[in-house]
């Protein structure tokens, strides 16, 4: 578990098991969620949070509000990988980020998440006050080549939104 060069940036090491394989010897389509998981939950680690103290503490939870993946390459057994997680935007309860998981520099798989903290009754609750000072000192800067890809993904900055829609009511652009 890693920064790398840039602080918005944090590394996950990891290495694909036999468990983590389907029948022809490739990664499972929803493991890449589980090691996306993985490498948020670290990330939030290094920043100083753990889950379960947030949720003792503060009585709150990240929850997956949105999940678009775009699966480009299999990954296989005994694959060394890295899953690179950037904090892309923030709201006053979500955050959005961006994961890459690749093997050397080839990426695999590209996820676009969308995370909502939520209190104990399931509802969105804003983030607490340390968590945010946190996050947005990591916050990244788009690179030039994703400037217009979080409309594609329906993720905007602030973690809401959706693709040809304006409005909160999802009316239909143009």
């Amino acid at each position: 578990m890693s920064q790398s060069d840039s602080a918005a940036e944090h590394v996950l090491p990891l290495r694909v098991y036999y468990e983590d394989t389907d029948a022809v010897g490739v990664v499972y389509h929803a493991n890449y969620l589980r090691y996306a998981e993985r490498a948020r939950t670290e990330y939030l680690r290094t920043l100083g949070f753990e889950h379960g103290a947030l949720k003792q503490a503060d009585g709150v939870a990240f929850a997956v509000r949105r999940a678009v993946v775009d699966y480009q390459r299999p990954a296989r057994l005994d694959d060394a990988l890295e899953v690179r997680t950037r904090l892309t935007g923030l709201g006053g309860a979500t955050l959005t980020a961006e994961q890459r998981i690749l093997r050397q520099d080839e990426i695999l798989v590209r996820l676009y998440i969308l995370l909502a903290l939520i209190g104990g009754d399931g509802r969105a609750i804003r983030l607490p006050a340390a968590l945010r000072a946190a996050l947005k000192r990591v916050m990244a800067q788009p690179r030039a080549d994703e400037l217009d890809s979080d409309n594609y993904y329906g993720l905007t900055r602030n973690g809401v939104g959706h693709r040809g829609t304006s409005g909160a009511r999802g009316r239909r652009s143009g």
